[in-house]
């Protein structure tokens, strides 16, 4: 019995990408299908990171494809391929970079920064190339977590800034170029010209993703920020508290109200667990997030614990994904971070680049 191209096909559609729950057929990922006698070979092709689970992918792919009656050799080649995505009405994606990701918070004191930094990192460590831009003018904490504190950014070109390196991020920060004990005594148009400067005039190369760590509240500069800067999609960051929750409506609606669309909600410090016994308590309270996650029909992406081990290793310039990666929170923010990159990819691409500029002119 000959192998066909329909018989393969109908295997791909029963078998389910476990980070979209799609199946190959309905979702392209499938490609390039070939077959040579009884042999087959096709591509697979993700819109997100997954370098870790390419190898389980692949397995199972060739495992189901085998069950087809009088088949050969199968090769599969699984790979990924992230695009630009659509941004705010007016503006067009940043130069050097495919996609921004805001993580934002209504107020301080929740683990915002240190959630960006553990994401940017899960990120990279899946594959893609990540940035981090710490937009936090007033307080600044990205150099100490990601241990360049007190180092200083160069520029090739004499205008532009280079980004610093650490673990595989581009990173930027006004941290990078003030003393640690300098205070930014400045307005909020000082701020917003700062922070413009930082992502513009950065020679960001080639970067899937941005991760910009915002600074805490609802203010002007959050909302001069969400307005002028091209953002494909905002994570919220919380605790459960009733106090905190609070706070992160606003955030919340703070970025419907621009146009950008909220990728999910993180809930920190969700129980608290014993350095010595392992017990668990919630002491935040408890279901805040999923309650959050109801009423605005967001998706709730992950819950962290409040862990001794996350502060020593986010202070000491290792965090979590680098300093513990087979820890329990690591592969908390691993899962977040695969779960954003796949509802960025289900975003409508940006075509702005594939069309050229119409000019009408009187001739």
């Amino acid at each position: 019995m000959a192998v066909t191209i329909e018989a393969v096909k109908a295997v791909l559609q029963n078998l389910v990408d476990p980070n979209t729950q799609k199946d190959y057929v309905s979702s392209r990922s499938a490609t390039s299908v070939k077959i040579e006698g009884a042999d087959v070979s096709l591509d697979i092709e993700l819109g997100y990171p997954a370098k870790t689970q390419h190898d389980d992918i692949r397995r199972a792919v060739i495992a189901a494809i085998r069950a087809i009656p009088g088949i050969g050799n199968v090769s599969v080649t699984v790979s990924t391929n992230i695009v630009a995505h659509t941004v705010q009405r007016g503006l067009k994606p940043l130069p050097g970079v495919k996609n921004i990701i805001a993580v934002a918070s209504g107020k301080g004191g929740v683990g915002k920064s240190t959630t960006a930094a553990n994401l940017a990192l899960a990120l990279a460590r899946e594959g893609a190339t990540v940035g981090l831009l710490d937009a936090d003018i007033y307080g600044p904490s990205q150099p100490q977590m990601l241990g360049l504190a007190g180092r200083r950014p160069e520029s090739s070109d004499g205008v532009s800034m280079d980004p610093l390196e650490a673990y595989g991020l581009q990173t930027m920060s006004i941290g990078f170029m003030i003393d640690v004990d300098s205070p930014m005594v400045w307005r909020g148009p000082m701020v917003t010209q700062a922070l413009e400067q930082l992502l513009k005039q950065t020679t960001w190369r080639d970067v899937d993703y941005l991760i910009v760590d915002m600074p805490p509240g609802t203010g002007d500069t959050q909302l001069t920020l969400a307005q002028k800067v091209p953002v494909t999609g905002a994570i919220i960051v919380t605790t459960p508290q009733d106090i905190a929750l609070i706070d992160a409506r606003k955030g919340l609606k703070m970025f419907e109200k621009v146009g950008i669309p909220i990728l999910g909600l993180v809930e920190n410090m969700s129980t608290h667990v014993c350095s010595k016994c392992g017990h668990e308590e919630a002491i935040f309270g408890q279901g805040g997030g999923l309650l959050m996650s109801g009423d605005y029909d967001i998706e709730l992406l992950g819950s962290l614990p409040l862990e001794l081990s996350i502060r020593e290793l986010t202070d000491s310039g290792k965090p979590t994904v680098i300093g513990a990666p087979d820890s329990r929170a690591a592969e908390i923010y691993r899962t977040i971070a695969r779960r954003v990159a796949v509802k960025v990819a289900e975003r409508t691409r940006d075509m702005s680049s594939k069309f050229p500029n119409i000019v009408v002119q009187n001739t």
